[in-house]
């Protein structure tokens, strides 16, 4: 199953997260090699927000790491939630489905 965790940044995000950047880097790094989280990015133009992709069973790995991520302790991050995402399209759906097998 895929897990969508979003976050809402502060709305002077570029300045801010300077003296924290390293340390949620390795904060995600980690969630990486621990097989939790796939892919983060920052949501830009404006950069306002983020989206992380985990992949588990539940989403408790998502929740785990936006507990303790130096973002969020830094009040950095105003607001985030995870959300279930059915991914049916694509190499690495969870539920792959195809075309080929509807009516």
């Amino acid at each position: 199953m895929h897990y969508l965790l979003f976050y809402t940044f502060v709305s002077d995000m570029a300045e801010r997260r300077i003296p924290y950047r390293k340390a949620h880097l390795i904060h995600l790094e980690a969630a990486i090699a621990r097989g939790e989280l796939v892919l983060a990015g920052a949501l830009a133009e404006p950069l306002d927000g983020a989206v992380l992709l985990f992949q588990g069973s539940s989403p408790a790995a998502a929740e785990a790491v936006a507990k303790t991520d130096p973002y969020v302790l830094g009040g950095l991050v105003t607001e985030w939630r995870v959300r279930s995402w059915s991914t049916v399209v694509g190499h690495d759906a969870a539920t792959p489905m195809s075309s080929a097998n509807l009516p």
